[in-house]
């Protein structure tokens, strides 16, 4: 039997009320109130136990929110700003040598459309973002979204389709501006 977890990780629909769900979430929340407000403010072995699956040379800027922490790749030298929030139901690949503004918002996690679906199911959608990013203060990457290496996604910008690589990205939704070199 597939349990929620698993259909959560592979892109199905899955109850994010299942029991086991719920704990990783709250396990998450409570790592993430001791880094960001405890008495250990940004402790690296703190953050290390929230973002496993990141290079030790993360730099996180308190205070950071995410749901479950282990769905989050980052490579080297990978730096979010303060007040940033990561939805990660799905994996989110980040490469290395990436900046993440202040308050930018990665979700994989959306939600069906079938009105019936959306009462007690989740759904989630990998994101992807290529190496020497930046990711400007206030951007919103949506689920399924994949920015390619190099890019520049302006301020404000909320990326709802594929941005290729090294190009520079604005708007609501965003569009490709400038091709960069």
């Amino acid at each position: 039997m597939t349990s929620e977890k698993q259909k959560m990780l592979s892109g199905e629909l899955y109850s994010p009320f299942s029991p086991d769900l719920v704990e990783e979430r709250k396990k998450a929340k409570e790592l993430q109130g001791l880094f960001n407000f405890g008495e250990k403010r940004g402790d690296r072995e703190i953050l290390s136990q929230l973002l496993p699956n990141a290079s030790p040379d993360i730099h996180v800027e308190a205070p950071f929110y995410c749901d479950y922490g282990y769905n989050v790749h980052c490579g080297k030298r990978v730096f979010f700003n303060v007040n940033c929030v990561v939805l990660d139901a799905a994996k989110i690949t980040i490469g290395s040598r990436v900046l993440i503004g202040p308050a930018v918002q990665i979700y994989a996690t959306t939600h069906p459309n079938n009105t019936n679906d959306r009462k007690s199911k989740g759904l989630a959608k990998e994101i992807f973002i290529g190496d020497d990013c930046w990711i400007g203060g206030g951007a919103i990457i949506c689920p399924g979204v994949s920015i390619g290496n190099g890019s520049i996604i302006g301020a404000g910008a909320v990326v709802t389709k594929n941005i290729p690589p090294n190009s520079m990205a604005v708007g609501n939704p965003a569009r490709v501006v400038k091709k960069l070199t």
